[in-house]
């Protein structure tokens, strides 16, 4: 069988995305979670000083087992990578309101994953997105506050069994959520299974129906991703001088 050249054009575009999202980004956030941690002095980074939506993840890992999530928040603001990154790391270290605050004898447990976001598009529809090509991003008003339709019973309000009933201004009046590319196919979600936790993880608690799935305005994006472990920042961090 004969075999089929590389395409030069395809490696070069693969080789271009590489340099997108380098492990240096996440030592540099690495080494802002330790030194805040341990008050250590913390290497001055060498990347360019590019502005990129970001997201700083933090997974726990052990031998044998699939990482588990420890903190991940982001910014949808282009933002300076060496500022940025740095930034987020502690808030997704400490402010993630989903865990406790990472601690410094959990360090040697962690890896670091940074996604830099790209090419945002506005989708047609809530199915107008390619499952572990793009992350999304769903905005939708609350569905109590829109207008009366003929079928709007199948849509049941989370305040019907209420005993004190706010008024329509003091309701939420929209709900937003994202998430990133690999999420989808690490879950294991077709397109509905993953707009409809997005919509939960929004914080809407009432029913979900096709209606609402329609009425949301989404916009996805691409991600340039890159994961470091404990171990690879340790050696990163001894080769340039600095101290454990």
């Amino acid at each position: 069988m004969a075999l089929v050249p590389p395409d030069p054009a395809s490696e070069a575009m693969e080789e271009e995305e590489s340099q997108v999202c380098l492990p240096e980004h996440c030592f540099h956030a690495f080494d802002a979670l330790f030194c805040s941690l341990t008050s250590k002095r913390p290497i001055a980074p060498n990347f360019p000083d590019e502005k990129y939506p970001l997201f700083v993840t933090w997974n726990t890992t052990r031998p044998g087992r699939s990482p588990r999530l420890r903190g991940c928040i982001g910014n949808f603001e282009p933002l300076p990578l060496r500022e940025g990154l740095a930034e987020y790391a502690l808030i997704s270290a400490f402010r993630d309101t989903r865990f406790r605050k990472i601690e410094e004898h959990e360090l040697e447990t962690l890896e670091c994953g940074i996604s830099l976001l790209t090419d945002f598009e506005e989708a047609a529809s809530y199915l107008d997105w390619t499952i572990g090509v793009h992350g999304i991003r769903i905005s939708f008003a609350n569905p109590v506050l829109l207008p009366q339709t003929s079928d709007r019973s199948e849509v049941s309000s989370p305040l019907s069994s209420s005993s004190f009933l706010p008024t329509r201004s003091s309701l939420k009046q929209s709900f937003s959520a994202t998430y990133l590319p690999e999420i989808a196919p690490e879950q294991g979600w077709d397109h509905v299974e993953t707009i409809d936790s997005a919509i939960r993880k929004a914080g809407w608690n009432g029913r979900i129906t096709e209606e609402l799935r329609r009425s949301i305005k989404l916009r996805r994006y691409q991600s340039k991703k890159c994961t470091v472990h404990w171990e690879d920042y340790v050696h990163w961090r001894k080769q340039h001088g600095g101290k454990m």
